[in-house]
């Protein structure tokens, strides 16, 4: 399957890991949603969570991307959560395999993509480490290989801070034949959290991996942290742009990390927000959210960007 992201609209699941502990209930080591994959009630929680996305999905004629719950799912993260190597494959390989029921049960009328999920090796707020290029490209190698024989459509890595680790997650992928979206995460002011600009992570990418992304994205970032930079990047960048998966609260990282209450924000004026970003980023196709969304604001999203 050949995704189409210059043609069709996708949309997204919303934030899968506070949804689940905030909204359900359900603990999570190390914020790592791939520990539902161990055993069946924690497939179960994960479809149930998923199933009706596919719906929002279906209602108006869009594609969904679902994405394995995987962020965590990495050696190191792994290491702290206590698996090895082989029960990692194991997990991964399953997030796959769950997206392959969740798509045949959906039958023909929706187009669903399997995606394969990966995160930063270090703090997803925080790059408390940086890995060079050649660095990452090593470290991410080894999930996305798994993807890759497991049979995903593509690969998103999400909430990346740090061009460099970037660079690396594109040349593996581009070596495993695989599609890569690359999802940049932005502080209140626009800028990545380790001091770039996102019109220089992108073109750092850019230059060095031969313009191999499939597409970007920004996530883990409520619009007014990054409309007003997306309003002044160059076309060169912003059609580059395909994808948004917006926080529902407008508070910072440092912020939502010692936050011990969900803040989940106003759906509609999120709704609105992903609306008004149109001018500035006109190739936007792909549509979902993060921490703090849930079906309600996706639901939002989907119905304000068909009627606007």
């Amino acid at each position: 399957m050949v995704p189409q992201f210059d043609r069709d609209t996708f949309l997204t699941d919303g934030g899968l890991e506070t949804d689940l502990i905030f909204n359900r209930g359900i603990d999570l080591p190390e914020f790592a949603a791939f520990d539902l994959l161990k055993d069946e009630e924690g497939k179960a929680a994960l479809r149930e969570y998923y199933e009706p996305y596919i719906g929002l999905a279906r209602e108006h004629g869009m594609g969904f991307i679902y994405g394995t719950p995987t962020w965590r799912a990495s050696p190191d993260w792994g290491e702290q959560i206590g698996y090895s190597l082989e029960q990692l494959e194991e997990v991964n390989r399953t997030g796959v395999s769950l997206g392959s029921e969740l798509r045949a049960q959906a039958g023909d009328d929706v187009t669903v993509l399997i995606s394969g999920v990966v995160g930063p090796q270090g703090d997803g707020y925080s790059p408390d480490s940086l890995m060079t290029a050649a660095e990452a490209q090593k470290y991410h190698a080894w999930q996305i290989g798994v993807f890759a024989d497991a049979g995903v459509d593509t690969v998103d890595a999400m909430t990346i801070t740090y061009p460099d680790e970037a660079i690396g997650i594109v040349k593996a992928a581009s070596e495993a034949g695989l599609p890569v979206c690359i999802s940049f995460t932005v502080e209140t002011d626009g800028r990545l959290p380790n001091g770039d600009s996102l019109a220089e992570a992108i073109t750092l990418v850019e230059e060095a991996t031969d313009g191999a992304a499939a597409y970007f994205m920004l996530n883990c970032a409520h619009p007014t942290h990054f409309d007003a930079v997306a309003a002044d990047l160059s076309d060169e960048i912003r059609e580059r742009i395909r994808g948004i998966r917006a926080n529902a609260s407008t508070m910072s990282h440092a912020e939502l990390d010692e936050a011990e209450e969900l803040d989940d924000g106003d759906p509609e004026d999120l709704a609105e927000r992903y609306v008004g970003l149109r001018s500035a980023l006109p190739n936007l196709t792909v549509l979902g959210g993060c921490c703090g969304t849930d079906l309600r604001h996706v639901r939002a999203i989907r119905d304000a960007w068909v009627a606007g």
